[in-house]
C-alpha cells in the first residue's frame, strides 16, 4: 500500500504535467506563443518535455512501493 505524501505528490505532478502539456498543445494549435520573448519551437519544446517528465514523476510515485 501506498503512502499518504507518495499519493499526494503523485496526483498533483500528474495533475501539473497534465494541464500544462494540455496548454501547451492548445496554445501552439491556436498560433499563440508558449513564453513570451522565446522561440515558439523551442519554447513549446521545453514546455512539451517538462511536462512528459512531470508526468513520468508522478506515474513513478504513484506506482512505487
Amino acid at each position: 500500500m501506498e503512502s499518504g505524501p507518495a499519493i499526494f505528490t503523485g496526483t498533483v505532478f500528474a495533475l501539473f504535467g497534465a494541464g500544462l502539456l494540455a496548454w501547451t498543445t492548445t496554445q501552439v494549435r491556436q498560433g499563440r506563443p508558449v513564453a513570451l520573448g522565446v522561440g515558439p519551437g523551442a519554447s513549446a519544446a521545453v514546455a512539451g518535455l517538462v511536462s512528459v517528465a512531470a508526468l513520468a514523476a508522478g506515474v513513478w510515485c504513484l506506482t512505487r512501493g
